[in-house]
């Protein structure tokens, strides 16, 4: 099981998408109170090919297991949309799913 469950629907030229991230996404008040390291997401790019189709930075402020929705104007079915995620101790995870 990927870090990622991805959905990707394209229907008359509009590519809808949701996305559940599996992060535990620490606060620094959580993490202290752990006693562990603040960790949660801070960028979210995704891609059709070598368009940009959802770029956010982002904060502590998203819910453990964040789920991002849009739409754009880009891909057809059978393309790739790509998702990418950047967390606050550098890790990186890139997941791909086919446009139905």
């Amino acid at each position: 099981m990927g870090n990622m469950k991805i959905k990707a629907k394209e229907k008359d030229g509009v590519l809808k998408v949701k996305a559940l991230i599996k992060h535990p996404m620490l606060t620094y008040d959580q993490a202290k109170k752990k006693g562990k390291e603040p960790n949660f997401i801070t960028h979210i790019t995704a891609k059709v090919g070598d368009t940009i189709v959802y770029d956010a930075s982002t904060s502590q402020f998203l819910s453990k297991n964040p789920m991002i929705k849009f739409k754009a104007k880009a891909g057809k079915k059978g393309d790739d949309l790509t998702i990418t995620w950047v967390d606050l101790s550098g890790k990186t995870v890139t997941e791909s799913k086919k446009i139905k």
